[in-house]
């Protein structure tokens, strides 16, 4: 099996960082992902864009290294944030509902607070009117 391949860049203007990735981002080439997000708070850098444009692939690994390092970013105050996720990432943040934490909100959207969110309906049971159908088992004709 080949070795993951990932170009990581990172370019700083002040307190801010453009981290840029390139390749595939999946078990193997998570590390370095997660490294390069880490140097920057211990550089001091508080906000960190992902530029994920020339990302191929990224797999649920990847998605746990975003989520780390915007875990650790937002404890020290920062923001961490992902630009352009190729098709896999966003299946995965959208089937995960995820990705507010990762792409930012839209503006003017902002989630409901736990005391806004409406308990789930339950639905009706089935209308049984109609009887179940019999079947028979074995050489029934």
């Amino acid at each position: 099996m080949p070795l993951s391949q990932l170009a990581v860049h990172r370019h700083d203007r002040r307190n801010r960082a453009l981290i840029t990735l390139a390749g595939e981002i999946d078990l193997g080439s998570g590390p370095p992902v997660c490294a390069a997000l880490a140097r920057c708070l211990s550089d001091g850098i508080r906000i960190v864009d992902v530029d994920l444009t020339a990302v191929t692939f990224c797999d649920c690994s990847g998605l746990n290294v975003f989520l780390y390092a915007a875990q650790r970013t937002g404890e020290v105050g920062g923001i961490l944030r992902l630009h352009n996720p190729p098709p896999t990432l966003a299946q995965i943040l959208a089937l995960t509902g995820c990705g507010f934490l990762l792409l930012g909100l839209p503006l003017g959207h902002l989630p409901p607070s736990p005391g806004d969110v409406s308990d789930p309906v339950v639905p009706a049971p089935p209308d049984r009117s109609v009887p179940v159908p019999v079947v028979l088992r074995g050489d029934a004709r």
